[in-house]
């Protein structure tokens, strides 16, 4: 960046000195994003070289697609925070949350729940749960491509099930939680993929409702309506601190907890909102004047 020829003292300098700022603030987010990209390209290498003899790589993807999730939420976060939003941040970051939070856990999936899975004792069953594993990735990376492009068209969209006034919702879950469903299941396990035959119903069946949530319209909460920049009270911060010495020392069934904790929110207040409605008096008749006799 070139100086200005002249001393930056008058009124009228000032939209240099502005313009100079937002250039820079504009490269903020960009670098999260690219962090981001860099991250999911990492956890796709780490999935390739994976094989039952050297499962630590899948556990390396999971923490990879995890801390692309801090990097997608920064980067929104700076954006929001320093006003530079733009067309080419929106979808930049749209394609990066395709390859990190749609390719790359949607591969993890099907190698990790599937592909090194031992042989069983019917052939033909083994092929069938390949095959379905197979579809059921594909499933989620198409969710959770849809909800990408659901959230780039739409203007304030309202979930089906609305929740309390003043507060900010997703339309579906978003796509990095169900990559970290994906991340922090592989990451409780340590990597170790899935052996039994069973457990891998189970795990093709918790894909595909991770799919089903990503395109929904139930709500889940944002956290975008906490102002950062306000004093809080000092309880939050040890909160904070609290949260991330767990995460610290016990990642694994922490992560873990987090991950299935908020997909499931989703669940919880949708059949809530169903209940409620049950539960409330249907509405009074709609009042009509009657007409005089005469």
């Amino acid at each position: 960046m070139t100086e200005p020829p002249f001393p930056m003292r008058r009124k009228e300098d000032a939209p240099f000195r502005e313009k100079r700022q937002r250039k820079g603030a504009y490269l903020i987010p960009s670098l999260f994003t690219t962090a981001n990209i860099a991250a999911g390209y990492y956890a796709i290498s780490q999935v390739i070289q994976a094989s039952v003899m050297e499962p630590w790589h899948f556990d390396n993807a999971a923490k990879a697609i995890g801390l692309a999730i801090i990097f997608d939420a920064l980067d929104g976060f700076f954006a929001r925070m320093t006003r530079t939003s733009s067309d080419f941040g929106r979808e930049l970051d749209s394609l990066a949350d395709v390859i990190t939070f749609g390719v790359a856990p949607a591969l993890l999936a099907w190698m990790w729940g599937f592909h090194l899975m031992p042989p069983m004792a019917h052939a033909e069953w083994h092929s069938e749960l390949m095959q379905a594993g197979i579809i059921a990735s594909f499933v989620f990376l198409m969710a959770g491509a849809s909800r990408l492009a659901r959230f780039n068209i739409q203007v304030n969209p309202q979930p089906s099930n609305p929740g309390r006034p003043g507060k900010k919702y997703f339309v579906g879950m978003p796509i990095p939680a169900g990559a970290g469903v994906v991340a922090a299941v592989v990451h409780f396990a340590g990597g170790d993929p899935i052996a039994l035959w069973w457990v891998a119903l189970i795990w093709l069946v918790l894909m595909l409702s991770a799919a089903f949530l990503m395109v929904s319209t139930w709500r889940f909460y944002s956290f975008k309506d906490i102002d950062w920049r306000r004093r809080h009270p000092f309880r939050l911060i040890v909160v904070f601190g609290l949260l991330f010495a767990a995460i610290w020392f016990f990642s694994r069934p922490v992560l873990f907890l987090i991950a299935m904790t908020y997909m499931l929110s989703g669940v919880f207040w949708r059949l809530m909102y169903v209940l409620h409605r049950r539960g409330s008096p249907p509405p009074p008749p709609a009042y009509t004047e009657a007409t005089e006799v005469r």
